[in-house]
């Protein structure tokens, strides 16, 4: 096997086998906390410029098959275990997850302890990093990453967008094209347009810098805003598109999408210290006080305190509710069911409706005034639970 290299920005090294495509990659390392799902995460378009390393001791063990993947190809930078199965035991396998790598051209190392990479990014934040198996010097391989752009800042959204309108492969079900549905995909995954067909929508799929006047005159039904990477601030026109369809369609939005709406709606975003990435992030409804486990995949957030100082919330770094709504994170007991805080914004009263358990960053928007709503997490859960789906009900409920 040949040796190969890890290094964190931060000067961490850890020396291990490859198992992956030969040569070096450079990326944010981040980590994911999911036991089963690797395929999903590896070609998910979120995971665009990221190296992600995987929590779960042992990958592959149920190989790769062609119905599992999330885009149309691999798109992290590099991947990072500590254990990877040569020998897949599933039906539905057809190869192993080293050939899958090694085929697609992405640079994975196995043989390192990925409790101590975790640690490591956990305590100094996401960070950027490079694996290689010609480098191997680990003062020089830490230069030349500290050399490498950051995350912050970054549009990465027209990178993985398709590049012409389309439409989705999926047929609804049900009544054939009930709702007519004009995606944005700044890196949308596969399961979300086979959820927005279970729930009767045909979809068109468009590319990330689409004019807004374009889907007013085609008469769609509702608008989606995708998942995909990269820093909000930094997809202007993705704002922008937000802005102008407010109170013109129906608009759903996840993950990157509702990071734009609350840009489009005056508020600010953030970067988390390292992110939520995994499928067992609880997440709390205000509106129905439902506790939803949910899959996560982003590196920035909503900035609750981004808008009017009289929201009733904590200063914005934690983002965490007040003690007064009766709950300030998972474990307290309740004294009522807490209601949502509302901000006043241009499109009218917004209501800040979702909160994650773990540590009080804002989850979901829904605008009071206008059709549109929002979360951060995906409710299509590919690889995750399925509590969420009903979020793609209640869209159908607002385009009817």
């Amino acid at each position: 096997m040949t040796d190969a290299l890890l290094v964190l920005e931060d000067g961490s090294a850890f020396r291990g086998r490859s198992f992956g495509a030969e040569g070096e990659t450079f990326g944010e390392a981040v980590f994911n906390t999911a036991m089963a799902g690797y395929q999903e995460v590896l070609t998910d378009p979120s995971y665009a410029a990221q190296i992600v390393t995987m929590t779960s001791p042992h990958q592959g063990n149920y190989g790769i098959n062609v119905e599992d993947v999330e885009s149309d190809r691999v798109r992290v930078a590099g991947f990072v275990v500590r254990e990877a199965s040569r020998r897949p035991s599933s039906w539905r396998a057809t190869g192993d997850l080293a050939a899958y790598l090694r085929n697609a051209g992405i640079v994975a190392i196995e043989g390192i302890d990925t409790r101590s990479v975790t640690r490591r990014i956990r305590e100094g934040g996401a960070m950027r990093a490079a694996i290689s198996t010609i480098d191997l010097d680990p003062a020089s391989l830490r230069e030349r990453v500290r050399q490498q752009p950051g995350m912050s800042g970054a549009d990465l959204a027209m990178a993985v967008s398709t590049q012409t309108r389309q439409e989705s492969r999926v047929e609804p079900r049900g009544v054939p094209g009930r709702f007519r549905v004009a995606a944005f995909d700044y890196g949308v995954k596969f399961n979300i347009l086979r959820k927005l067909a279970e729930y009767g929508c045909a979809t068109t799929i468009l590319p990330a810098q689409t004019p807004a006047a374009e889907i007013i005159d085609a008469g769609f039904d509702g608008v989606f805003f995708s998942n995909g990477p990269g820093d909000p601030a930094a997809t202007t026109y993705g704002i922008a598109a937000v802005r102008e369809l407010l109170g013109k369609v129906p608009i759903f939005a996840i993950c990157l999408g509702h990071q734009l709406l609350a840009l489009a709606l005056g508020g600010r975003t953030y970067k988390l210290r390292f992110g939520h990435r995994g499928v067992n992030q609880p997440v709390k409804d205000l509106v129905t006080g439902r506790i939803e486990i949910t899959s996560h995949n982003h590196g920035f957030a909503v900035d609750p305190a981004g808008w009017a100082a009289d929201v009733g919330l904590a200063d914005g770094t934690a983002g965490r509710p007040r003690g007064a709504w009766g709950w300030v994170g998972a474990g307290r007991a309740e004294r009522g069911r807490p209601q949502p805080p509302t901000v006043e914004t241009a499109f009218g009263r917004v209501a800040l409706t979702h909160w994650n358990l773990n540590d009080g960053t804002l989850e979901g928007l829904r605008c009071l005034d206008v059709p549109a709503f929002s979360v951060q997490y995906h409710p299509e859960a590919a690889p995750g639970p399925h509590d969420s789906r009903h979020l793609f009900e209640q869209f159908v409920e607002l385009m009817s």
